[in-house]
């Protein structure tokens, strides 16, 4: 499904997303995040409880084959990457809390990714399931340009800057390096996948960001932080997802569990742009209520 020199681009490609996402923060956050943690806390719940509870019923509801239901509860799992801080600024959400909640949940999502799959997909094939293991191995390897970004970061901050913006572009790069490589060469498989592998793909964003919203209102966060918790939640790390399958799964197994991962990094840009321009306009629209109330406020005193 991917040729050999797109695997080994894809994996040099998240190392520097991962790099990017290491220089996007200091350690004084950390500090700063145990102060007020509220925010990563409900981020937590949401990535390796929601989400994944949302993969394992879409699909049971779509009534998915073991390989497409693999691919789906994978990309449940999987935090947010940094492509969710990218729509976050777009959107004018809380860019700090989209930040953090990132690399938090990359953080622990050595230990929670292999914990909740494995745990998710004990009813599957033997063959067909992910070895926690291997999800671990992968995890923790990128932990380490993780790390070296924030180190970067603390050295020099112009230079960390720079990574970091590079960072978050990678992440968008990567997903037109898919559809622009990939689509055309599996245009035929595309035109015959069964419809409920569409609607995996595409719901478990949008399950992901109503959940993140609503979740995030009923513990008492604004309207704005809500609103960046959900893009955080919807938004998974979709190119770590299609790395994962390609260093566990070789041919056919490989091509059938890869379907879902990729077509929910390609449908992922889309309903994450409809949702940004939407969530824009009413973070514009309580700006200009507030400014009115103020000039209003002033022309009374």
């Amino acid at each position: 499904m991917l040729s050999d020199f797109e695997t080994k681009l894809l994996s040099v490609m998240m190392i520097f997303i991962m790099l990017g996402m290491g220089a996007s923060l200091t350690f004084k956050d950390f500090v700063l995040a145990l102060r007020k943690p509220a925010g990563v806390g409900i981020g937590l719940v949401t990535t390796y409880v929601l989400t994944p509870l949302v993969g394992v019923t879409l699909a049971t509801v779509l009534q998915l084959p073991p390989a497409y239901a693999v691919g789906l509860i994978l990309m449940a799992c999987l935090p947010g990457g940094t492509t969710s801080n990218i729509f976050n600024y777009f959107s004018k959400g809380v860019l700090s809390l989209s930040i953090l909640m990132t690399v938090v949940s990359t953080l622990f999502a050595v230990l929670l990714v292999p914990l909740t799959l494995g745990l998710l997909t004990a009813n599957i094939e033997g063959e067909w399931r992910v070895p926690p293991a291997n999800v671990a191995q992968v995890l923790f390897v990128l932990l380490v340009p993780t790390v070296i970004g924030m180190l970067l970061r603390k050295w020099n901050a112009n230079v960390g800057a720079v990574i970091e913006m590079l960072g978050g572009l990678l992440g968008v790069v990567v997903i037109v390096f898919l559809i622009a490589t990939w689509v055309p060469r599996n245009h035929q498989l595309l035109a015959t996948t069964p419809w409920q592998v569409y609607v995996g793909s595409i719901g478990l964003g949008l399950c992901g960001f109503l959940v993140g919203y609503v979740f995030a209102r009923l513990v008492k966060q604004d309207g704005r932080r809500a609103r960046t918790i959900a893009l955080e939640t919807g938004i998974q790390n979709g190119p770590l997802g299609v790395l994962i399958v390609l260093l566990t799964f070789t041919g056919t197994q490989q091509q059938e569990v890869l379907l879902i991962p990729v077509l929910y990094s390609l449908f992922i840009v889309l309903t994450s742009a409809a949702v940004t321009v939407w969530f824009r306009r009413i973070t514009t629209r309580e700006e200009l209520a507030r400014d009115a109330a103020k000039i209003g406020a002033l022309a009374r005193g």
